[in-house]
């Protein structure tokens, strides 16, 4: 199958990437390379597909040097509904895989209007081209954001997530409600994902994992907020891609019947804030100097994935402990940044 991967610049797109590629798929990877976080973290991500940064241009479509044209990548906004409509026209896809969005919850509470252009109207852009250009098959990512101060535990799809506290909740909401839309008017059958907690080599400079690795290892305060009276279901990237690839097999040998199926995919074994940090003190051999601070806005006390649907219909096993998962990213980290 030829498959286009919006984001793919981006942390967990770049690891799908990878899989695809290793499993033999011919990949189209599309980022805007925008600065919401280091640039650099993202051109080496794309460095480490093949791809020579000083080939990339806006809306110009490049090889990779390691993959040749069976992976390809261009620099395109996914609001940019011509560019896209033309990529589509000319790529032919069996399958678009959407992992591009303005990520962060507190970030979108700074710059909603780039939430909506990214989120939303981009998402629209995607469906529009898989509506005119004959692709069939969809994978979307949502956000366990969705679930707001949702208090019955663990979060289940069948939950009622009508009251988001982030604009970036709210725009994961939006594209659940588009992307079914589509497939019941269109015939494009649709799978969504709601991502948990993600980390791993590779990870977003905003998110804890980043943050608190980075801060431990040059002595610096983490800051802990609700006073550290938090607990996230923390997943570990390479069982996310691992239930992306499961799903992305039975597209292909079409054995999903669905013609829109919404899922949790997280490790569903939430842990609390202060014991990820101690794994992360213990990784590092370091002792975190903690800044205590109340709970910010747009954030949840807890989050804990149901993963039962994608359990039973695609024998979703998550494998990675935290403290596995913790070690992985720390060695990532110290070898990228050159920390002895």
């Amino acid at each position: 199958m030829k498959i286009l991967v919006t984001g793919a610049a981006g942390f967990i797109g770049y690891h799908l990437c990878e899989q695809y590629l290793a499993q033999g798929y011919h990949v189209v990877g599309l980022d805007n390379l925008n600065d919401y976080y280091d640039v650099n973290l993202k051109y080496g991500r794309l460095t480490q597909l093949g791809f020579n940064q000083s080939e990339i241009k806006p809306k110009v479509l490049v090889e990779s040097r390691l993959h040749g044209n069976q992976c390809t990548f261009i620099q395109l906004d996914l609001e940019d509904k011509e560019g896209i409509a033309h990529l589509f026209s000319i790529e032919k896809f069996d399958l678009v895989c959407n992992l591009a969005a303005q990520a962060g919850v507190r970030y979108s509470l700074e710059q909603p209007f780039q939430y909506v252009d990214s989120n939303v109207t981009g998402f629209l852009s995607i469906l529009e081209s898989c509506r005119h250009f004959g692709v069939k098959k969809l994978i979307y990512a949502s956000s366990s954001s969705v679930y707001g101060l949702n208090e019955k535990i663990p979060f289940s799809v069948h939950d009622n997530v009508d009251h988001p506290i982030s604009l970036y909740a709210a725009t994961k909401k939006t594209n659940e409600l588009m992307a079914y839309t589509y497939s019941h008017l269109f015939e494009i059958q649709m799978v969504g994902l709601r991502f948990f907690t993600v980390y791993g080599p590779w990870g977003r400079p905003d998110m804890a994992m980043f943050l608190f690795t980075d801060a431990i290892l040059n002595n610096r305060p983490i800051q802990v907020f609700n006073e550290g009276n938090l607990s996230r279901d923390f997943t570990y990237v390479n069982d996310i891609v691992g239930g992306m690839m499961t799903i992305t097999e039975a597209f292909e040998n079409n054995k999903i019947s669905a013609p829109y199926s919404l899922y949790n995919i997280g490790n569903s074994k939430p842990v609390p804030l202060l014991s990820f940090i101690q794994a992360i003190e213990k990784a590092t051999g370091k002792t975190a100097i903690k800044e205590m601070l109340p709970m910010q806005p747009g954030d949840v006390e807890r989050t804990w994935a149901d993963v039962t649907g994608l359990i039973q219909d695609f024998n979703y096993t998550p494998i990675t402990s935290v403290e596995e998962g913790v070690a992985a990213f720390v060695n990532w980290y110290k070898g990228y940044y050159n920390v002895k």
